[in-house]
């Protein structure tokens, strides 16, 4: 079989805000990460975040509205329907630093069965925020 020029690469995940240079202000400070771009208009901002990118638009922009309809957003105390995971050597010094710069605190950091210390935080919008070490499996004797 004919190797295939249509295998994907993931490039972005698009977080929708209410206010585009305050995220990017936010993740930077509170996750550690460097702003890529802010367009001038701040309609659109990403982060430096490895292979892929974290942009952020606003919840109501005209080019997505007309094709997919407005974004909807959990009303009352329901989850945002998308969870960021970030990893960290250092997941208590990163919980630390995220909340002293403005993110609730949801969940300290703890080691799970599956070998990973997590934490969970909200951002300035709401979203979830998995903070995480890399996956180490358990040792088996």
């Amino acid at each position: 079989m004919a190797a295939s020029n249509l295998s994907p690469a993931f490039a972005y995940t698009v977080v929708y805000v209410k206010d585009v240079a305050k995220s990017v202000a936010f993740y930077t400070k509170a996750f550690g990460y460097t702003m890529r771009r802010l367009d001038e208009s701040h309609r659109w901002g990403e982060l430096e975040s490895g292979e892929t990118t974290i942009a952020f638009t606003p919840i109501h922009q005209q080019e997505t509205d007309q094709l997919t309809g407005s974004v909807e957003t959990p009303t009352g105390r329901g989850r945002q329907p998308i969870e960021l995971c970030l990893t960290y050597a250092d997941v208590d010094a990163a919980y630390k630093r995220a909340v002293e710069n403005g993110a609730a605190a949801v969940s300290e950091p703890e080691n799970k069965e599956w070998g990973q210390k997590v934490g969970y935080v909200r951002d300035i919008d709401g979203i979830v925020v998995r903070m995480g070490s890399s996956v180490h499996p358990p040792k088996k004797d």
